[in-house]
């Protein structure tokens, strides 16, 4: 297994713990602290070789399903990478996870990868469900899962009140768990700023003066993106008088260290959603809390629902529902607007029989003009808009145009809290 994410997300917690829990043995090896297995690895790919040379190091005997091997920082050797394909051919029987930054393991991709040899899976921040777990908060989380919206009704403004210190607090692992044990939101900000000193340090350790100075401009630039009306990133306004493919390499930097995540502009709703995209995308953070702190956002304007917050509202909740479907439900989202035309759809929702207009608003706001003339264009029967309204299923009616004539769609009004439960809520219609 091969287990992706960006730096922080809490990789090499999750792998030591599961094998301390289900395995006799741990083999740990970490490349950009251990020279002489990097040494190793990078001498030849015989696996007997190999095999002892990890025996040594980690001073056990290696018995296939009892010894769980690690191989942690793995862009830091490429040939350990390219090792998995060896392991898999030669030695299927042994039980390995390795765990890297997707910027490394990206730079190596096409020189050596293992292709087809492993399984792969990425870890994001800790979704807001596991934060109320993380706080003591998991029989929410138990009515969530049991979709027992009579009795979510009765808790929703302590759902809301939690909702805010996740968009505050965010789910770095580290950040997470300096607010459980101080429940400080003071030294959860300071965690983060850290963090995001240590990304931009990142920043000239891995890519040329030049891509430097112009990743520092989009990542500076990313918060007023965000905070346009329809968040699009013009990318024009990032670096004035920088031709755009410039900026693609910079972005891709950004995205393959997972970062940053790109939402698509999709031209029409047609499956898969990923072949009618064009050059058009949205830029969203890793995290919502990391958003927060990079914009300084202080916990009482944003606790205290300060109007001053209501500005930058819209941003922090659309970046909230693109990451929790991602990490909840692993599943990339577009959007949709129309040419020359002030209608947008905040994203589109690939499900697996039909394409889904999903509608994001930051309080109880219920309208959705866009809903309606996505509608008229395309006729979809189902529609999802989820703000802090509680569940419900709707019909609308839609009044006929010059253009289109008269129809009715289904929209199911999904709180923010439960976004998570955006597929299930989908397919029981």
């Amino acid at each position: 297994m091969l287990l992706l994410g960006a730096r922080q997300v809490g990789k090499t917690w999750l792998m030591q713990e599961f094998g301390a829990r289900y395995y006799k043995n741990v083999v740990y090896v970490r490349f950009d602290k251990d020279p002489l297995m990097k040494e190793s690895f990078e001498k030849d790919y015989r696996i007997s070789r190999l095999l002892k040379d990890l025996q040594l190091h980690g001073d056990v005997d290696i018995v296939p399903g009892e010894t769980l091997i690690l191989l942690d920082e793995i862009q830091e050797c490429p040939s350990a990478l390219t090792s998995l394909k060896y392991f898999c051919e030669e030695a299927p029987e042994q039980h390995i996870i390795a765990a890297g930054s997707l910027l490394g393991v990206a730079e190596h991709r096409g020189t050596g990868f293992p292709v087809g040899k492993v399984d792969r899976m990425y870890l994001g921040p800790m979704s807001f469900t596991e934060f109320l777990q993380a706080t003591g908060n998991g029989r929410f989380v138990k009515l969530l899962r049991e979709k027992d919206w009579e009795t979510l009704v009765r808790f929703h403004e302590r759902l809301a009140e939690h909702l805010r210190y996740y968009y505050y607090v965010g789910g770095m692992p580290e950040v997470v768990a300096r607010y459980v044990a101080t429940g400080s939101f003071k030294e959860a900000r300071e965690v983060q700023m850290r963090l995001l000193a240590d990304y931009c340090d990142d920043f000239s350790k891995h890519a040329t003066p030049a891509e430097t100075h112009l990743i520092n401009q989009i990542w500076k630039a990313l918060p007023g993106q965000l905070s346009r009306e329809d968040k699009r990133f013009v990318q024009s306004d990032v670096a004035p008088g920088v031709k755009t493919d410039r900026l693609r390499g910079p972005i891709r930097w950004l995205a393959d260290a997972g970062l940053v995540n790109i939402v698509q502009r999709a031209t029409r709703p047609e499956m898969p959603l990923e072949a009618f995209t064009d050059a058009a995308f949205k830029m969203f953070f890793v995290d919502v809390g990391l958003l927060a702190a990079r914009c300084k956002l202080s916990a009482s304007v944003m606790l205290d629902g300060n109007a001053i917050f209501g500005q930058f509202k819209g941003a922090l909740t659309e970046q909230y529902v693109q990451q929790q479907i991602l990490t909840e439900l692993g599943t990339t989202l577009y959007y949709w607007s129309a040419e020359r035309a002030q209608a947008e759809v905040d994203f589109l929702y690939e499900g697996d029989t039909e394409i889904v207009p999903l509608e994001v608003k930051a309080e109880r706001n219920l309208r959705a003009k866009s809903l309606q003339s996505f509608y008229r264009r395309y006729r979809r029967p189902l529609a999802v808009r989820t703000s802090m309204q509680p569940y419900a299923v709707n019909r609308v009616e839609v009044a006929a145009t010059k253009d289109s004539s008269a129809g009715s769609y289904r929209v199911i009004d999904l709180p923010l809290y439960a976004i998570s439960l955006l597929a299930e809520a989908v397919a029981e219609i």
